[in-house]
């Protein structure tokens, strides 16, 4: 898969946040067909940045009410990605 088809966008949040400056990791929405070593690879790729360890999760869309009519979020996949010590990623920088 092409690297910058895998990563979509940082997901940013308070517990993300939390992540990045406690334990030095990294939260991204990735392509739902990506695996670990794909990931891992976009990440050094692009960001210059030696990874240490990829975690994925499989995250649902919730179910949501406009009036009567029900509908759904789309699912999506989240990686948390592990960065060496002393590795940063100067986009997240200033958030």
């Amino acid at each position: 898969m092409d690297i910058f088809k895998v990563i979509k966008e940082p997901h940013i949040t308070e517990k993300g946040t939390i992540q990045k400056e406690l334990n030095n990791q990294m939260v991204f929405k990735v392509h739902p067909k990506a695996n670990k070593v794909e990931i891992r690879r976009a990440v050094e790729t692009l960001f210059s940045a030696k990874v240490l360890d990829v975690k994925t999760v499989n995250m649902k869309g919730k179910k949501r009410r406009l009036g009567r009519s029900v509908g759904k979020r789309s699912d999506w996949k989240k990686a948390i990605v592990k960065l060496a010590p002393g590795e940063k990623i100067e986009f997240f920088e200033g958030m």
